[in-house]
């Protein structure tokens, strides 16, 4: 169990760099196509809302950090993974989260992430 913690945490550090970030085939393998994240903002995003705006990010030297990785196995293909991130902007203060995620391993042997929450922290 402690490979697979180590390779949730590994497609969750995917998702932070701007390679991936600004790749559709790179998102369409690590997100499912029923995905659904709830923002800090309170908003409900569906699967082509995240990568339609992943796509359009602009890249402005954001730096992304992951703490306190921890993972649940709920079923033997279906995993919770929490976490701390920070994400830094140059100039501009940091800003924190706790951050959850639902990943589940598919038929083609890949796990996907299905769910994922970000809440502000202080």
């Amino acid at each position: 169990m402690n490979d697979l913690s180590e390779h949730l945490q590994s497609l969750e550090q995917l998702l932070f760099e701007s390679e991936v970030r600004s790749s559709r085939s790179a998102l369409e393998s690590l997100l499912a196509p029923e995905f659904r994240e709830i923002g800090a903002s309170g908003g409900l995003y569906l699967y082509e809302d995240i990568i339609s705006a992943l796509l359009a990010e602009p890249p402005d030297g954001t730096a992304r950090t992951l703490t306190d990785f921890e993972m649940q196995l709920l079923s033997p293909d279906l995993a919770l993974v929490t976490y701390r991130a920070m994400r830094t902007v140059p100039a501009s203060p940091p800003v924190r989260s706790l951050r959850s995620s639902v990943w589940r391993y598919d038929a083609d042997g890949q796990w996907r992430m299905v769910f994922h929450q970000g809440t502000l922290t202080a």
